[in-house]
């Protein structure tokens, strides 16, 4: 995947003057040592303002662009959060625990001087990223490091995205409005268009000597298909969206679609583009359905926390009694309640499916061909059961009033058949009934829901934290009642 920033990690330590210079080199050269990815370990050691120009000009001369800044002493509060004012990337701050039993002249204080560093970071109204429990040994402190990388990549990344959007969204879908300013508050550009933009483009790429051969790489992956005729014009569909991409990118290096697919499309481009979003999606590129603005920022944001696919899902459905009866009632620790069915067309990935096939769209061919026996223009869905295992499903979403909020709740999907169609699967989550009433519900989030293939609750709660969203909603244990719940059950 190539439609995310690479860190390039920086570790500076700091020293206050009246501390043993040589404790925090020394400590810094230890968590060099014991964290095992990349990470430049700057040589300036700052003190005073001008250690830390020198530091950032050190930093800049190296391609840096996240900066770990360790207390490796009690260290300079004025330089060291001057640091993150002039710093261009994400700064983390860490501090080191007591090593040796030294509490002399090896006693560092850094537990304290974190304190005034935190202080002095909201006196400047200065953002950056600190640790649970920001104090620890060097192995402690490079896992720590290790926790800032996804943080990190999305912050970076969210700078430098154009999400492309293509018509307004469908009649009766006022939940994916999408207000821009809190895109604008976030760094992310967005570019508009009209559908008849996306048609006339599309239309120019009829006989593109591309398509042949992304016809073969399309029939590679989905085997042999009675809707394998479509592929086509699913193919001259996927060559449109990237020479787009690329020739709208402007002064920046990542995209993300929110794109209109129904009910028109199926009529003009004569196919539902649901496979070729997923194909997308599957190389790093969302693709939201509907004109989602922050569903597809949502699944950006969660691509760059785990650099795995991700996919966008209605909350859509309730799990028939029968159902739980008998494959989940005896087996799995969960209440109906705390099911549902995620939910979409056939948007996404192969990678994230069981036995993904190509199909149609079965509630669109009700409506715009319910006369044939064998679909035409609602071919091109991909289907199938969603791939096992932990999930997280999260959404970053603007209010009418552009106030920025989000979600996150970890769960799993369950390894049992759907007898459905779509891409489709019964996701369990403690507590969801509640989580559905008290978050979804009260707090107007649509129906769509970003879903990452494992749990990475932690990390989406510091990015969001970093990010400066101040209402961040996660599914609550039942002695934890909700701030507007109902205490009286009966």
């Amino acid at each position: 995947m190539n439609n995310m920033e690479h860190v390039r990690l920086g570790l500076v330590a700091v020293s206050r003057s009246c501390f043993p210079r040589m404790l925090s080199e020394k400590r810094r050269i230890a968590v060099k040592k014991a964290y095992k990815g990349d990470l430049y370990e700057c040589p300036v050691i700052v003190e005073n303002e001008k250690d830390m120009l020198g530091a950032l000009k050190d930093l800049e001369q190296h391609q840096i662009n996240a900066l770990v800044v360790f207390l490796g002493n009690f260290g300079p509060e004025t330089p060291e959060t001057l640091l993150a004012k002039h710093f261009a990337g994400p700064v983390m701050y860490v501090a080191a625990a007591e090593g040796d039993g030294d509490l002399h002249d090896g006693r560092g204080d850094a537990y304290c001087g974190m304190l005034n560093c935190s202080y002095n970071l909201k006196l400047r109204s200065l953002q950056a990223y600190i640790p649970e429990y920001p104090i620890g040994t060097d192995r402690e402190v490079a896992d720590m490091i290790e926790s800032f990388v996804p943080i990190a990549r999305t912050v970076l990344s969210l700078k430098k995205l154009k999400i492309i959007s293509f018509g307004p969204r469908p009649q009766d879908f006022l939940a994916c409005n999408a207000p821009i300013q809190g895109l604008f508050d976030l760094g992310v550009e967005i570019e508009e268009n009209s559908e008849l933009d996306l048609l006339v483009a599309y239309n120019k790429h009829a006989d593109d000597p591309r398509i042949p051969s992304l016809v073969a790489e399309m029939q590679s992956q989905i085997g042999s298909s009675p809707y394998a005729g479509i592929l086509d014009r699913l193919a001259q569909y996927e060559l449109t969206l990237l020479d787009w991409a690329e020739e709208h990118k402007g002064e920046r290096d990542y995209v993300a679609f929110a794109n209109k697919c129904w009910p028109a499309f199926q009529t003009e481009f004569k196919f539902v583009p649901c496979y070729v979003n997923s194909r997308l999606t599957e190389r790093g590129i969302p693709v939201s359905c509907e004109v989602d603005i922050y569903g597809a920022l949502s699944e950006y944001i969660g691509l760059c926390v785990t650099e795995i696919p991700v996919t966008l899902l209605d909350i859509n459905n309730t799990v028939p009694a029968p159902m739980y009866e008998e494959h989940i009632r005896t087996k799995r620790p969960y209440r109906n309640d705390d099911l549902f069915m995620g939910f979409h067309c056939g948007n996404t990935a192969c990678s994230l499916l069981r036995n993904p096939h190509m199909g149609y769209q079965l509630i669109m061919k009700r409506d715009l061909e319910p006369e044939l026996k064998h679909p035409d223009i609602t071919r091109g869905t991909m289907e199938g059961d969603l791939i096992s295992g932990p999930v997280t499903i999260y959404r970053l979403q603007s209010n009418a009033r552009g106030q920025l909020k989000a979600y996150i709740a970890e769960g799993e999907v369950l390894d049992v058949p759907t007898s459905s169609f779509g891409s489709i699967g019964i996701i369990g989550i403690d507590e969801m009934a509640r989580f559905y009433r008290y978050v979804l519900l009260a707090k107007a989030y649509p129906h769509h829901t970003a879903v990452a293939f494992r749990h990475a609750g932690k990390a989406l709660f510091d990015v969001f934290r970093y990010l400066g969203i101040e209402d961040i909603a996660y599914n609550q244990k039942p002695e934890h009642p909700y701030a507007n719940e109902n205490p009286f059950k009966h």
